[in-house]
């Protein structure tokens, strides 16, 4: 019998790419809240959600996870890794809410849990600016004055720069946030007729517990989208930049909400 919780599935399940939750994770985060055009926006909404505003997030974060019976901070190949997500505003029945249209991350383990969750991971080249706890030229002061940067590249190609010059603590996190994030759970199907159908299509919502916030930096921010040959995140490019963050936070998943079927035939199926 094969074991795993993803593939590859194999006889001891210990070549799997991700593997069985709960997943631990902490990170330091830089983001930046923007509007983008409001129409554009709603266009990216998946259905079962509505428009809200063009305000948006970019989060910028150096992560490290672990598993309950693993300590696997102590492989840091495998555990660490680099992101950009971007969140969008959005309602749904009436509630505010954030989705997730592009997220780049720099490690297939991740990649993996990604797509288990909805997140609609590609591979990308994120950078953040790094502080460290000795006073140094070639380090950033984390208070008043702190400047740091970070940047996405994409396929070779530069796609976003962002600085932040952190300038208050603040209690608020950055808007929109993770704590109430949809994303939509796709896989199609390749059998002949069925390339419009997909296997899975659904909304779902993100679950997390644990979650630990440290104190929160809040300051001025630049952002900067260039155009790509192929990708559509220019179309949310800033009409406005917001606020800069600099913060780290840390929590638990091992959960998710089945929302909603969003296949064609899903009431059909359901029939059967």
């Amino acid at each position: 019998m094969l074991a795993g919780y993803t593939s590859p599935r194999t006889p001891r399940g210990r070549s799997c790419l991700a593997p069985m939750p709960p997943w631990h994770y902490v990170s330091n985060t830089l983001a930046v809240e923007f509007e983008a055009d409001a129409d554009r926006v709603a266009s990216f909404l998946p259905e079962g959600l509505t428009a809200a505003s063009g305000r948006c997030a970019v989060y910028f974060a150096e992560w490290q996870f672990a598993t309950d019976t693993g300590q696997e901070y102590l492989d840091p190949v495998g555990s660490q890794y680099k992101e950009a997500i971007f969140l969008v505003s959005a309602k749904h029945e009436g509630e505010l809410v954030a989705y997730c249209p592009f997220i780049w991350v720099d490690q297939d383990v991740s990649l993996m849990r990604g797509l288990v969750q909805g997140w609609p991971k590609q591979i990308g080249s994120v950078w953040v600016s790094r502080a460290y706890d000795l006073h140094s030229k070639a380090s950033p002061v984390v208070g008043p004055g702190g400047k740091f940067g970070a940047s996405l590249a994409v396929k070779d190609r530069r796609l976003v720069d962002a600085t932040i010059t952190i300038r208050e603590q603040t209690d608020a996190a950055p808007s929109p946030g993770f704590a109430k994030a949809f994303n939509v759970r796709y896989f199609p199907d390749l059998a002949a007729g069925s390339h419009d159908r997909p296997s899975v299509h659904e909304l779902v919502q993100l679950r997390s517990r644990n979650v630990q916030f440290s104190p929160i930096w809040r300051g001025d921010a630049s952002l900067t989208f260039f155009d790509h040959p192929s990708l559509e995140l220019p179309d949310l490019r800033p009409t406005r930049v917001l606020a800069g963050y600099r913060f780290s936070f840390a929590f638990t998943v091992d959960d998710i909400v089945h929302v909603r079927d969003l296949r064609a035939n899903a009431a059909r199926l359901e029939r059967v």
